[in-house]
């Protein structure tokens, strides 16, 4: 269906000309307000639903890129656009999010409210296009562009270290992408073409994919982040209202992982063979150190934070594990990271609307005034330590299984994370949920309202669904996975 990429992409744009239009004809003032929250609300659902044509027409068995847009541009470039098996799905999980942050923020933001759903309609349009674009200027514009927002998000609807946060998460992802946009204009000058489908199969020098793969890496890392440039996450998730670390949790963190899977492994497979190790090492770091880190912390929203960083560890040591298994191991970890992290967020954020504190310390005994909630943490506690059944297990499993063929000693310590995120999360379970209530603040909290219930119904769905039935994503990803990996292992002789 042509244009329909355009259309899913640019869809919530329209909402923001309808929010512009309301504004401009009523004013500012609490009717505007909500009937702001209700056109966020219906623009993310429509979006969300051209996302679910676009999976139920997409051909599973095409490993190549479909639904393809191609339009002269400007000075060479062109306007294209199409996704494969590896990006299609993040499409979906990035329209799926956005209806239920809007919905999380329907009560704890009163003030700016338009200008709260005009950034995060903005947001969406180009974190949708970060995965769609299939030119490297179009790519880069969609991918540094979504820093914008985000950064008005936490910078003007965050916490009291708000403004130190956002300049943070702005100057890290900045910097890192520099070195990008000077390896984008020497591909293009050496290459002749920006096109992404082009470039994927175009051979450049060894010795140069060793200096444009550190390049993409240098953006790409602080995306995910990995470590050791990960210290702008917890500041940035702790200061940012609930639905904006919902979108860096679910979303931008992905950013860095497709941008592996779609430049570094294709483009550059002689250096992402040669530096295999480098990343391997730096993945294993992460999980164990910032397993350890998570749990000394008192904040619940950093403790995730943290968590955050070591499930991206696994990600990325599936990524350049070099096998199928591993690759679509990494690929399932994105999307029910994108779920679980993004449900354990406003799990922190039902708390914290009515206490106005995330200390560990203040907590304590909320199984008896909100067993509702318990459930519902207990299950996404659950979902992110692996347990089977959910669908953090398969994402787990799979990337220690294609790392282990990879790297034996890298997956035995990946392995020990698995028993630290037990640790940590399970100890903020029972300090927060258990034990008798000693803050007598806690004997008037109320449990969970139909509203903040429908919020985690499509999520806690999503957890089990995947969890059960991981086909629905492998049937999905096989033969573009396939695709990567067979050109990758060809291309260095393996």
């Amino acid at each position: 269906m042509t244009g329909l990429l355009s259309l899913t992409t640019f869809a919530p744009m329209i909402g923001v000309a309808v929010l512009l239009a309301v504004r401009a004809i009523q004013g500012d003032g609490p009717k505007t307000d909500g009937l702001a929250r209700w056109i966020a609300l219906a623009t993310t659902l429509v979006t969300f639903a051209l996302s679910i044509v676009l999976v139920l027409q997409f051909d599973a068995n095409n490993p190549g890129f479909q639904f393809v847009e191609d339009v002269a541009w400007f000075a060479g470039l062109h306007y294209r656009m199409g996704v494969d098996g590896i990006s299609v799905l993040f499409v979906l999980l990035t329209a799926f999010l956005l209806p239920i942050c809007v919905i999380a923020s329907w009560k704890s933001i009163d003030k700016r409210v338009v200008e709260y759903f005009i950034a995060f309609l903005v947001l969406e349009t180009l974190v949708i296009g970060v995965f769609c674009a299939l030119d490297l200027v179009l790519f880069y514009l969609f991918f540094e562009g979504g820093l914008v927002p985000m950064f008005l998000i936490i910078g003007i609807w965050g916490g009291k270290r708000r403004v130190y946060a956002a300049y943070k998460f702005f100057l890290y992802t900045l910097l890192g992408s520099v070195l990008m946009l000077a390896a984008i204009l020497s591909m293009i000058g050496i290459a002749g073409t920006s096109s992404i489908p082009d470039l994927m199969v175009f051979k450049f020098a060894p010795w140069l994919q060793t200096w444009l793969w550190l390049a993409f890496f240098a953006s790409f890392a602080v995306k995910m982040p990995m470590w050791p440039v990960h210290t702008w996450l917890p500041d940035a998730h702790v200061e940012a209202p609930t639905a904006g670390s919902v979108i860096l949790a679910g979303i931008l963190l992905k950013m860095g992982g497709y941008g592996f899977m779609r430049f570094s492994l294709p483009m550059f497979p002689n250096a992402s063979e040669m530096f295999q190790p480098l990343v391997f090492a730096m993945s294993a770091i992460a999980v164990v150190y910032t397993s350890l880190i998570a749990f000394r912390q008192t904040d619940i929203k950093k403790l995730i934070a943290y968590s955050s960083v070591a499930h991206m560890g696994f990600v990325t040591m599936g990524i350049f594990s070099g096998n199928t298994v591993g690759e679509q191991g990494a690929l399932y970890q994105m999307i029910s990271h994108g779920v679980i992290s993004g449900a354990l967020f406003l799990c922190v954020g039902v708390v914290y609307d009515r206490m106005h504190t995330r200390e560990i310390a203040f907590y304590g005994g909320l199984t008896q005034r909100m067993p509702w909630y318990a459930a519902v943490f207990l299950l996404f506690t659950m979902g992110n330590v692996g347990l089977p059944g959910t669908s953090g297990f398969v994402g787990e499993i799979l990337t220690m299984t294609g790392v282990y063929q990879a790297s034996t000693w890298t997956a035995l310590v990946a392995a020990t994370g698995v028993i630290l995120s037990a640790v940590y999360a399970l100890t903020l379970y029972r300090r927060v949920m258990f034990g008798e209530i000693t803050n007598p603040e806690l004997m008037t909290i109320t449990d969970l309202d139909k509203r903040e219930l429908l919020i985690f119904v499509p999520l806690i769905i999503a957890t089990l669904v995947l969890g059960i039935y991981p086909n629905l994503v492998f049937n999905l990803t096989a033969s573009s996975v396939d695709g990567l990996v067979g050109a990758w292992r060809a291309a260095v002789g393996g």
